[in-house]
């Protein structure tokens, strides 16, 4: 169902596919231009990225206030089904909406605003939390499809100052990661509220309340006595529009604007557009021009990440690359990223987390192939996070701190891994990702030093069939063999079969361990 998902949300992003900017609006003076080739010529990913290697997301907004999970503003008006998946979204959305909050012809997306409280929330602590974890960079979500700023936006009257937390969530965050010496992101998911938000102009196609109009129809008058007395919904909604509208001028305008100022304001080392490639064609590209351009002015050299999807052999070397819920399948010479959830992107009641296990895995797979993990935890619309998630990152922060020497600073080796399981590539294949045994084997190395990470726990004698004598064009001779958390001395043996390591008495962790291995050769 998730690739169906994410077939839907490319056939979203397709209608706006021949968007052009206005070229009259402004973007910073550089060696960078807003084309491909351009960006190409000029970037090259900063190497505290590839030292990183780990992040942490907070993909929070008014969207997390029914805990009904992702997409609920879209859903909540039940639009016309598309597949089974989005029929059964719709209903659940929809049922919940009506039967807590009111109908959607009165009472929409829009009012989920003044719930999005903030009023438990402290950036300071989970922050603190994160980086204990071993977040070495934090993205903020900036704003999502439905169209609310987390910021106070110049540009866009709906934001968390004016309304809802009436905070500067952006900025407050960005302080508490700064205060850290960690590095700041922000995501940008704004691109597709124009189709996204469709829904909204509709209304129920059976019932009692069959073809009265949804909220996305109000006016600014409809608000007197309102929350929202005095704003105009349709700056939230945009305009009445079907699927074949194309954007309007103002639209993308506004669009590059609001971005424009979030890298202006807020100076973020990271920026993630929730989109293929380019958002919005050429509005992306300029913004990106500016990004560049603007980290030259700041600091000297673009020192700066963007993030996009689906990028091919022209886009990727002019940003690095995105895979939402997947892996690859080799090392790429391009540093890369996961971005994945231990739960649904919003905040979602019914939910089983991710174990660390898990998500060590997919952590341990991506720096093997060259690239990071970026993990969103959920929160609730007050701030706070469950008592289940703070359990994971304690786990978390428990196997970090004795494998981080495996983590951070290093590269891929010859091969990323071995065992008789071999991660398919794309997009949102987490799901069908088998159970590892004790043959599987992520490598990193650091200088003159392999880290070799079996995924799972041995009960038995451990065989690297990578390290074995002569099979390599260039073979290694191994030295010495410690497990990392551990003082206990291995028994070990290189042939011509591979390195056969005697397991151990005892392991430091529950999850993924890890052999540090140096050699009398160079690697």
């Amino acid at each position: 169902m998730r690739n169906i998902k994410w077939i839907i949300c490319l056939m979203l992003a397709a209608g706006t596919a021949q968007a052009k900017l206005d070229t009259a609006l402004p973007y910073a003076t550089g060696p960078c231009e807003p084309n491909w080739e351009s960006l190409a010529e000029q970037y090259e990913c900063p190497e505290w990225f590839r030292d990183a290697k780990f992040g942490i997301w907070a993909s929070w907004g008014p969207q997390c206030v029914p805990g009904t999970g992702d997409w609920c503003a879209k859903f909540l008006y039940n639009p016309e089904p598309k597949n089974e998946w989005w029929a059964e979204r719709g209903k659940q959305c929809y049922d919940y909406h009506v039967e807590h909050f009111g109908h959607p012809s009165e009472i929409g997306a829009k009012d989920y605003i003044p719930h999005f409280t903030a009023a438990e929330w402290d950036p300071d602590y989970l922050i603190d939390l994160y980086q204990k974890a071993g977040a070495r960079y934090f993205f903020t979500m900036a704003n999502h499809h439905e169209n609310f700023d987390n910021w106070n936006s110049t540009h866009h009257p709906w934001n968390s100052v004016n309304m809802g937390p009436k905070r500067d969530i952006v900025g407050e965050w960005e302080k508490a990661v700064r205060k850290r010496g960690l590095k700041f992101g922000v995501s940008v998911h704004g691109a597709r509220q124009w189709n996204w938000m469709i829904p909204a102009f509709g209304a129920d196609r059976e019932g009692p309340k069959k073809g009265i109009p949804y909220d996305g129809h109000m006016t600014k008058e409809d608000g007197k006595g309102k929350w929202w007395e005095g704003y105009d919904p349709k700056d939230f909604y945009g305009p009445v529009r079907d699927e074949s509208t194309p954007p309007s001028q103002a639209y993308l305008d506004n669009f590059y604007l609001r971005t424009k100022e979030l890298i202006d304001v807020y100076d973020p080392d990271l920026l993630y557009f929730d989109d293929k490639q380019s958002p919005l064609e050429g509005v992306g590209l300029k913004i990106a021009a500016h990004y560049y351009n603007r980290s030259i002015e700041r600091h000297g050299a673009i020192d700066v990440v963007l993030n996009t999807k689906l990028n091919d052999d022209k886009t990727g070397r002019a940003l690095v690359d995105d895979v939402e819920r997947g892996s690859k399948n080799e090392i790429d010479p391009n540093p890369w990223q996961i971005d994945t959830c231990i739960g649904y992107w919003h905040y979602r009641t019914d939910v089983t987390y991710k174990t660390p296990a898990k998500v060590i895995h997919m952590l341990l797979d991506a720096v093997s192939k060259n690239g990071n993990l970026l993990l969103n935890i959920p929160m609730k619309a007050d701030g706070t996070i469950e008592p289940a998630e703070l359990d994971f990152l304690e786990g978390m922060a428990d196997w970090m701190q004795i494998h981080g020497e495996g983590i951070y600073e290093t590269r891929p080796w010859e091969v990323y891994g071995e065992g008789v399981f071999i991660d398919a590539a794309g997009h949102n294949l987490e799901t069908k990702m088998a159970a590892y045994t004790q043959a599987d084997f992520r490598f990193t190395k650091k200088d003159q030093t392999l880290f070799a990470f079996c995924l799972a726990t041995p009960t038995e004698d451990l065989l690297i069939t990578s390290l074995a004598k002569g099979a390599r064009n260039k073979p290694h001779t191994v030295e010495s063999v410690t497990l990392l958390g551990s003082g206990e001395t291995l028994k070990w043996q290189q042939n011509e079969k591979g390195l056969k390591i005697t397991k151990p008495h005892s392991f430091p962790t529950e999850n993924s361990i890890c052999f540090k291995i140096t050699f009398k050769d160079e690697i």
